[in-house]
């Protein structure tokens, strides 16, 4: 009978595939996953070489390196983390991104075969080669991790993994899925998601001999119109986002998120990885990317929600304190997370605030804005869509300054225009149903206002003369169509000018007509001309409807 000292846990190699050996499916995933090691080990450079022709991937830092016993120990050791000792930070100070020590199955199953490669500093070339085919076979006969054993490194290896005095090399022959992505969509993809470079001069990203940088993400910085930072972000994306956008806007949260939220002129221009996949608003923790379209959670199914993307930037949900709020595949929070719930309460808060301003912001930049937004009356909207695509035609000049100078006239020309463009369409629609009134029911005019119908008709005759004009201007050249509202109720409604009773729709056309007459000749209503002109047409339209419906 064996001693009990002599008794260990025997871990079948078919634990890597219920771990999660295929768990990765995105190639990027892959990448991203061989960047975070680099910036774990302190790299300055990480240079990746795509063989789209052989179907081969060189991924090469410049890192501390491995020794043999890190190899081994540590990076072969599925499950080893680098804060089981209570570090959260490397040698030079960066927070680990690593937690668990799954993440490099993604590299290790990913292709056929992959050969590692590393060195340390004055240290000896260390490193293996996995061949999956072999690993497969030796899961199929679910051997024990002892009796599977690396291939051994060959010259050929270590004089292609081109090291420094130290680094480490992955050689990902046979990629299992192939290449299928451009090496633009690759580009922009890990400057969006592993945005190392752009956030710290000591670490640069270069793929196929070019460097990752912000040029990278042109076409969706240059198509951002508003910028929203959170609390005090110094984030150099946010910042050359900033440069571009036409407004910007500072939210205060109570936890400690930062980033940013933006918004794109159209929808189609969060398109800009490929035409089936839309940036969003990402989560991330400690420089790593930890979940994908935040929106998902704080959904409010309105309008603007189509036009915005975002970092946001919550290190608490990752604190060094030991507890894992992240999933196995390391590509999400788990959903009923205290912390991460508190986060989403904010974020929601933060969403909706920016969903309203976006829509000010839009009508200010003469765009469409949320037809949803209960602020502002689809009849308001519509009269500032019709004032933005009539303005348009006098924006521009001869010189930028002549420019700004009418663009400003104009929007403040805005406010008052939407008053007097809804204005008019009610005295238009009122009038003209008055006048179809009187044609359905056969009324006759009396002799007053056939006199004002004479008369207008003899000014119009004269102004035409005048003009040398020919054309007929009235749709039909009719009495009636000759006389204004005041005309018209005494022909609808004569028992109030003859004042043998009080009637109140004269008293309210009273008021009215010179109200109407100065939007009729475009004039700027004071505020207590609105007011009134509000109230007055209210109570005329009630009348005017209350009429026709009798006819």
């Amino acid at each position: 009978m064996p001693n009990n000292a002599d008794l260990t846990f025997n871990i079948s190699l078919t634990v890597l595939n219920s771990l999660g050996r295929n768990l990765y499916r995105d190639f990027i995933t892959v990448i991203g996953e061989a960047v975070s090691n680099a910036w774990d080990a302190d790299a300055v450079i990480v240079d990746i070489h795509i063989d789209r022709k052989n179907n081969e991937m060189i991924i090469r830092d410049d890192g501390v390196g491995m020794s043999l016993n890190d190899f081994a120990k540590k990076f072969l050791k599925i499950g080893y983390s680098k804060r089981k000792d209570g570090e959260a930070t490397s040698k030079g100070g960066r927070p680990f991104i690593g937690r668990k020590g799954i993440g490099k199955l993604a590299l290790l199953s990913c292709a056929n075969r992959v050969t590692v490669v590393s060195k340390t500093a004055g240290g000896n070339v260390i490193g293996g080669t996995i061949d999956n085919g072999s690993l497969d076979a030796a899961i199929k006969d679910d051997l024990n991790q002892n009796e599977y054993h690396l291939e051994v490194l060959e010259q050929h290896d270590i004089d292609e993994a081109n090291l420094g005095e130290h680094g480490t090399t992955i050689r990902f022959t046979g990629l299992k899925d192939g290449i299928a992505n451009s090496i633009e969509y690759l580009r922009k993809s890990i400057a969006l998601y592993f945005r190392f470079s752009l956030v710290d001069n000591g670490f640069k990203i270069v793929l196929n001999g070019k460097t990752i940088d912000f040029k990278d993400l042109e076409p969706l910085i240059n198509n951002t119109e508003f910028i929203w930072n959170l609390n005090s972000c110094d984030d150099p994306l946010a910042r050359m986002i900033l440069l571009k956008a036409h407004s910007s806007k500072t939210i205060t949260t109570k936890l400690k998120l930062s980033g940013f939220v933006a918004s794109v002129k159209k929808p189609k221009d969060l398109k800009v990885l490929s035409e089936n996949e839309k940036v969003g608003i990402d989560l991330f923790v400690n420089g790593r990317l930890r979940e994908r379209n935040m929106l998902k959670h704080v959904q409010t199914a309105r309008i603007p929600e189509s036009y915005l993307y975002g970092q946001i930037h919550f290190n608490d949900l990752d604190d060094g304190s030991g507890k894992d709020r992240f999933t196995s595949s390391r590509e999400g929070v788990i959903a009923d997370d205290e912390l991460f719930q508190k986060m989403l309460a904010e974020l929601k808060g933060v969403i909706k605030k920016i969903i309203d301003e976006w829509d000010d912001f839009r009508l200010k930049a003469k765009e469409d804005g949320d037809e949803e937004n209960p602020r502002k009356s689809k009849r308001d909207r519509a009269s500032s869509k019709l004032f933005t695509e009539t303005a348009k035609e006098y924006m521009s000049g001869k010189s930028p300054r002549a420019k700004d100078k009418v663009d400003k006239w104009i929007d403040a020309l805005q406010n008052d225009a939407e008053f007097n463009f809804s204005s008019y369409a009610e005295c238009f629609i009122s009038e003209n149903l008055l006048r179809q009134y009187i044609q359905d029911n056969k009324l006759k005019l009396t002799n007053s206002v056939q006199k004002a119908a004479d008369r207008w008709r003899k000014i119009e005759r004269e102004n035409k003369e005048a003009a040398n004009m020919e054309i007929q201007i009235s749709q039909e050249d009719d009495d009636k169509n000759y006389i204004g509202m005041h005309e018209l109720i005494m022909v609808v409604d004569p028992s109030g000018s003859k004042g043998t009773r009080p009637n109140k729709f004269n008293i309210d056309e009273a008021e009215y007509t010179p109200l109407r007459n100065a939007v009729m000749h475009t004039s700027r209503l004071s505020h207590d001309a609105k007011l009134k002109l509000t109230t007055v047409f209210n109570n005329i339209k009630a009348k005017v409807k209350r009429i026709i419906s009798t006819s």
